[in-house]
């Protein structure tokens, strides 16, 4: 097994996936996405619930920042990792995330995209595109605002800042904080309850209350904010928003 991994485990009928790549703090790579979305793909006919969480103190630190580089007209860095997103969003099960520890950028995003959010004292969020010279994806965005409102998404995005447990639950990044194990079992508990519920009402209901909070962009709107991403991706800024970030200093931006 490579140094990250997606751990996949059937207990009853919750489908717990637990990201592994300790070494980054469970930050994504490409192979681990693709594992990611083969899973949610294949758990309509293996569970009734999907828990996601981290292995080893974190939730997920991100994308792996050597891969957000190289657009192209055709393909954006993360488009593999929004198309998993937005898989386990529709996914007709409940989905719950147990958050323990960084919940960063992607992992920030996974967390959102889930259905409920459980998590540990030591929880922490954060999105950091403005530091990394990125514009973050539409959907993304949008499910900050779901969960938070404009204001607030715009503070967390722009700023770049992070929220400990505690401000999280007060600003609705979390529904549940508990202490230590107690959040594990509490979010399998959580997802036991929901894979009781009636399958057919469940997955009705989620579709929805998505059709019903999803943004209605035109063609035109949508190629636009997707060129002005690629321009972002393909920047000076961003080039050098990851190197400051891996070298630990502050950026120097440029605007260009």
């Amino acid at each position: 097994m490579g140094p990250s991994a997606l751990h996949v485990e059937e207990r009853d009928e919750v489908l717990v996936l637990t990201l592994s790549n300790p070494a980054r703090r469970n930050a994504l790579d490409d192979e681990q996405v693709a594992r990611l979305d083969e899973a949610l793909a294949s758990a309509p006919g293996r569970a009734r619930a999907v828990l996601l969480q981290g292995e080893a103190g974190a939730f997920c630190s991100g994308y792996d920042l050597n891969l957000l580089s190289a657009p192209s007209a055709d393909r954006l860095p993360d488009d593999a990792l929004m198309v998993c997103l937005e898989r386990l969003e529709a996914l007709p099960l409940p989905s719950v995330a147990l958050v323990r520890g960084a919940a960063f950028g992607a992992g920030f995003d996974l967390a959102a995209a889930c259905d409920f959010r459980v998590g540990g004292e030591d929880a922490l969020f954060s999105m950091p595109p403005a530091r990394l010279g990125i514009v973050y994806s539409p959907a993304g965005l949008t499910r900050a605002v779901r969960l938070v409102g404009v204001a607030r998404a715009k503070h967390l995005f722009l700023t770049g800042r992070r929220l400990d447990a505690r401000e999280a639950l007060a600003w609705g990044l979390l529904d549940e904080c508990l202490a230590g194990d107690e959040a594990d079992a509490r979010a399998l508990e959580l997802c036991r309850t929901l894979a009781a519920q009636a399958p057919l009402a469940v997955a009705g209901m989620k579709d929805a209350f998505r059709l019903l909070t999803r943004p209605a962009l035109s063609e035109e709107e949508t190629s636009r904010l997707r060129e002005v991403r690629a321009r972002a991706f393909a920047s000076e800024d961003a080039r050098e928003g990851r190197a400051a970030f891996l070298e630990k200093r502050p950026p120097r931006f440029r605007g260009q």
